[in-house]
Formats: C-alpha cells, structure tokens, sequence
C-alpha cells in the first residue's frame, strides 16, 4: 500500500569549489536523483555555487544555479541551507567560508581534513552551539563510511585501538616498489603522471596527509579533542627497494600506517612506515585503496575497505551526509558534545613496545657482528632473527635483523651506539613490527 507523503522544501546547497570533488557532487545529485529521492524526505538542491574560474568547462549543466564570486559570501546566500566546502587548506577562505556559515546557522558539509586537524574541536564546539551540523564523513577515507560507523554503530563500544591505511598515494606507491622492485623515487614519478600523487607530494609521502586523518579517527574513538600536535609522524622516503625485498624474506609487507591505542600511559597516535605480517588482513590492502580498522570491548575487531578518495567516492560520502542533514540528523559531529572533549594524555614516545627491524651497511671483515651483538646485549634488546649475505671481504654489505618486543628507547640507544662502530657505514635504518590484522 503506498503511503502518501507530504512534499517538504528542498534542502538547498551552496558547494564551494568546482574541482573533481565538487563537480563530482553536482553530478551525483543529478545522476541519482530518483534514488535519493526515495531515501530523503526533502529534495537537495543545489542552488549556488563559487570557484576560481567561472568560464571553465565543467562538464556540467549549471543551468538555474546562482554564482558567486567570493566562496566566503556562500555563508550569506539566501537560497543556501547548506555550505559544502571542498576548497582544501587549513586556513584561508575555507576556514573563513565555514566559521561563517556556522555563525549564519547554515550548515556545514566538509572534505578538508586539514581544516579539521588544527581547528575541528572549535569548529565543532560553535556549530553545537549554533544548533547547525558540521559534517565530514568525507575528510576520512574517502568512501568509506568510517566516522559514521564509529561515531553511530560502533558507540556502545569502547573502542582500544584504531588503525589502518590512510593514504593511497603510499599504499599505490610502496605496492609498485613491491610488485616491480623498483625504487621510491621511480615510483613516485610514475603515481605523479598517472594522477596518483601531487606535483609537490610532501603532504602524501611525509605522512602529514595520513596525520591529518589519524587525529580526526582519534577524536571520534576516545572522545577526546582533536589533537593533530600529538601524532608522531614519518613517511615513506627512505622506504628502499632493498627493504622491501628483506621483509618479503622475512614474511612481512612494508605498509605506511596510522595507528591510535589506549594505553596505560595514554593514547599513542603514530603515522609510520611498518612492517605487517604477510598473512594480516590489512598487508592485502594494495593499490590506491585505504582500510580503516577499529576494536570494541563488545563488537571486537571491524575492516572497512574502499578507495580513500577520487570524485565518485569523496563526493558519495559528501552527499551521504547531505542526506542526514535532510533527514534532521544533527549529531555532535565528534563521538560527544564538544565542550566534554578534553585534551588527552599523550603517551610518552619511548615507552612504546614492539618489535623492530634493523638495516645496517656495513664493512665485511671479523669482528663487525660481534660489534652489533655487544651493543645490543648492552641495551638489554634480543635478537630474533637475522640475515647476512655471502661474505664480501672489505666490501660494503647488507645485515638484517630483527628484535623481540622491546622498547622505542631501547631502539634508539641501540641505533645512537651503532652509529659510533666504525664498521657501520650509515645511520641503521629501523622500521617497526606491527602484529595487526
């Protein structure tokens, strides 16, 4: 039997840039207009919309749609409801277009987890006041509904750990390293002509991209304040063909990873290259694709896996929220009010356990082993496990060893005193060993 609904007023939208995401809006709205039109109550509408260059072609039937010069006067539009921003940048006109929305009552719909990284606590803070939504399910792995499932169907949970691939560009990157053996900067070159990777890819390959993400991932799991200052991060750089090939040997993938736990001293949250164990779920993860992982007390261990960005993805996530928003789902756009979320205490970085894998160049004559081995016994730090090729007399070799669980201060004793051993030609290159899914 067909139940008679009463029409409502559309949901009218504002979309602040027109680049691959936000063209990607306009054109998911228009091609699945019949679907949305079964799911929402009110209509969404786009009514206005701003760029940098009104006479570029688009694709796109713009026809009825106002435009606005200034990004920042989407905040005052008449016909605008809802302001989503997809313009990027910590601060600017996107942090200025979104603080006066909030202030106008409008809505706000995000991509930029930049934004929300350094400012995400405040921004929350005055649209819970203002009784408006800050949405951004898009700013954290793109398609995949990751903030939606922590912060909704993950709540009942007290959530321990949060972890997973954060960044496409390193996972595309360190799979072809792997696949074909050739080095990061080849490699990279190459993700740069395919679209993969910026001309300038410091945000993607130094890890601050995959930061960004991790503090933002943080906040919703353990209710606390954004807090972008306490993630350690390090990238991918010095990440070689070489070490890639030793943790094949060694039964281990090397993946760029963001990582956040509870632990007795405190939350840790680290972005870094690690090495995972070829049999987790999570080394399977290959291309351009993210994985977001996250453990409750009650519903154990969840996998989300999707494309962490593109057009289609980013701007699926943007309208998902749209249609909440039409819905009247205003929740507080972290896992609890904003003015509850503290600062957390942040674990101190040596104290962190794990194990470890060492790299070291060395000069091939007696002794330089049983160099290695005294410091290590000194520093109290076992080995576990250990490769060295055939033998080179005087000649510059590889040796590969890994630890049992220890600590990250012990490590960096053990690097400082090896780095005074006359037989060792360079700083050992360490990465740790994550035991995860």
């Amino acid at each position: 039997m067909a139940v008679d609904r009463k029409p409502e007023s559309p949901l009218t939208v504002g979309i602040a840039g027109l680049g691959t995401v936000g063209a990607g809006v306009i054109e998911l709205l228009q091609t699945n207009a019949d679907i949305l039109a079964k799911h929402c109550p009110r209509p969404i509408v786009v009514t206005a919309v701003s760029a940098r260059d009104k006479g570029k072609d688009r694709g796109l039937n713009l026809a009825g749609i106002d435009w606005v010069d200034d990004a920042v006067d989407l905040a005052d539009h008449p016909k605008v409801d809802v302001v989503v921003e997809v313009i990027g940048g910590s601060e600017g006109k996107a942090k200025d277009l979104i603080e006066k929305a909030i202030a106008n009552k409008r809505h706000v719909v995000t991509a930029n987890k930049a934004l929300l990284a350094h400012h995400g606590t405040a921004l929350a803070l005055a649209a819970e006041r203002a009784g408006v939504a800050l949405a951004y399910e898009a700013a954290v792995a793109g398609g995949i509904p990751v903030i939606k499932a922590m912060r909704e169907g993950l709540a009942a949970n007290r959530i321990d750990r949060v972890y997973g691939i954060l960044n496409g560009t390193c996972n595309y990157i360190l799979t072809q390293m792997r696949e074909t053996g050739r080095e990061f900067a080849d490699v990279l070159g190459e993700a740069q002509k395919l679209g993969y990777a910026e001309a300038d890819p410091s945000f993607d390959v130094d890890g601050v991209d995959a930061a960004h993400k991790l503090s933002i991932l943080t906040s919703v799991a353990f209710g606390c304040a954004v807090d972008f200052a306490g993630v350690r991060i390090s990238g991918i750089r010095n990440v070689s063909a070489m070490d890639i090939a030793y943790a094949d040997e060694l039964g281990y993938r090397i993946k760029l990873l963001g990582i956040a736990r509870q632990t007795e001293n405190g939350i840790e949250q680290r972005v870094h290259a690690c090495m995972v164990p070829v049999a987790s779920t999570i080394a399977k993860v290959d291309g351009v694709y993210n994985a977001v992982v996250t453990n409750g007390n009650f519903v154990g261990e969840n996998m989300a896996i999707g494309r962490g960005a593109g057009r289609g993805p980013t701007a699926s996530a943007i309208v998902a929220d749209l249609m909440d928003i039409a819905r009247d789902r205003i929740l507080p756009a972290f896992s609890a009010p904003a003015e509850t979320l503290e600062l957390a205490r942040q674990a101190p970085v040596g104290l962190h356990a794990g194990s470890y894998y060492l790299r070291l160049m060395v000069v091939d004559k007696p002794g330089v082993i049983a160099d290695i081995a005294g410091v290590m016994r000194d520093e109290s730090v076992s080995m576990e496990a250990m490769i060295q090729r055939a033998r080179s007399p005087g000649e510059a070799v590889p040796i590969v060893l890994t630890t049992h669980e220890t600590t990250e201060a012990a490590i960096g004793r053990v690097v400082a005193r090896l780095a005074q051993v006359n037989s060792i030609l360079e700083p050992a290159h360490v990465l740790p060993i994550e035991t995860l899914s």
